[in-house]
């Protein structure tokens, strides 16, 4: 799970937090260096028959082998140190990022800690008239509305033990939507309308990644196509998303396919009240990444409601289901996954969010068989 799901997500949730980087000039450049840290306690506890494939509530997986277990590691969040610098030169807004990203929790009180991802590094230009292009590597525009949306961003959600020791629980990855996945691409974004705005980006082809199983695809020449189209007006935001790419074969008796996905999501907040639902669906569309799990056709469903109580406490409720159409070889078996999570979210200071979930999550597989895994977070995060 090393190079999926530790996710260079800060400097949306740092935007999203309002967090208060340190900023200062260098000639003409305005230079910024902020970061995040988190640790979440989770227990879990995992029943029920087995489940074939990328089953989330498993024991192999949402338990990490055993009936019962427990990490003090990172949320859906990984721990990041963000830089960046900015300018306004020849009439170009520009601006260069680089985000660094590591785990907490590990299996060995002795062994190095040292794996840093170096998840973002992008620089982009533009202005008002033209809208600005992005060069680099960053996340995709398919699924961000969704996860960037989800109130487990800053928690943990799905506190899936098997990616949580050495990177980071799901959230609702898997169970709600695909990972909105990082790669190298070039990007526009077009100047705002009437509240409009379309995003396109060339993305940097990928293979597919079964975590259970052999490669079966790998890319050649062909990109990957990303394109999204947002509408913001008031507290309602709305969004469409498309994404396409050919997979080709490495593997004899297996035939070349193309990755075609959709979603559609809205947004709204009223006051106290904030809501989200998402839906996505095509070929090839994956559990955790693009093509995981082969030539499959799946559906993602997300939705939210939170409420916030006081005028530091957020209450919170979320659903996700991810479903496979087909009883394809890929999926090893895997009908759906799904979680369910009720979450308290405490504004300790502008830096601090106090965190507490309960969840569970179930897996089913084509043959009947079901798994469950019930479990409880709680920690906190920092944005600085």
């Amino acid at each position: 799970m090393k190079k999926i799901i530790m996710g260079g997500m800060v400097a949306a949730a740092f935007t999203a937090q309002h967090a208060g980087a340190v900023d200062f000039k260098a000639g003409d450049w305005t230079v910024g260096v902020g970061g995040i840290v988190n640790a979440y306690y989770t227990q879990v506890s995992c029943s029920g028959n087995a489940v074939g494939g990328l089953a989330l509530a498993s024991k192999g997986l949402g338990c990490g082998g055993q009936d019962d277990r427990s990490t003090i590691g990172n949320g859906l969040l990984p721990n990041g140190l963000v830089t960046s610098a900015s300018s306004n030169l020849g009439g170009y807004d520009v601006k260069a990022l680089i985000g660094m990203y590591h785990a907490t929790a590990t299996d060995s009180a002795i062994s190095q800690n040292s794996g840093v991802d170096v998840r973002q590094a992008y620089f982009t230009f533009g202005n008002a008239e033209m809208g600005t292009i992005k060069m680099g590597r960053d996340n995709g525009l398919f699924g961000a509305g969704a996860i960037f949306g989800d109130m487990t961003l800053i928690g943990a959600g799905a506190p899936v033990q098997a990616t949580q020791r050495g990177r980071v629980t799901l959230g609702h990855i898997g169970a709600g939507y695909s990972y909105v996945g990082y790669y190298g691409q070039i990007a526009y974004s077009s100047p705002k309308s009437a509240g409009f705005g379309v995003d396109v980006a060339l993305v940097s082809p990928v293979s597919d990644t079964p975590l259970l199983t052999p490669s079966l695809y790998s890319t050649k020449t062909s990109p990957q196509l990303q394109g999204q189209l947002t509408w913001s007006g008031g507290g309602a935001k709305a969004w469409l998303g498309a994404k396409t790419q050919k997979f080709e074969s490495v593997t004899a008796g297996v035939k070349d396919f193309t990755m075609n996905a959709f979603e559609a999501g809205a947004s709204y907040s009223e006051g106290a009240l904030g809501l989200l639902a998402n839906v996505q669906g095509g070929k090839g569309l994956g559990v955790l990444s693009d093509a995981d799990q082969g030539n499959t056709t799946a559906r993602n469903y997300f939705v939210q409601g939170t409420y916030k109580a006081t005028g530091k406490m957020k209450l919170g409720l979320g659903y996700g289901i991810s479903k496979n159409s087909d009883n394809t070889t890929g999926t090893g078996g895997l009908k759906s996954n799904a979680n369910l999570t009720l979450g308290a979210y405490y504004t300790l200071n502008s830096a601090i969010t106090l965190v507490g979930e309960v969840g569970q999550t179930r897996s089913k597989g084509f043959n009947g068989n079901e798994a469950k895994m019930n479990g409880a977070s709680l920690g906190g995060i920092i944005f600085f």
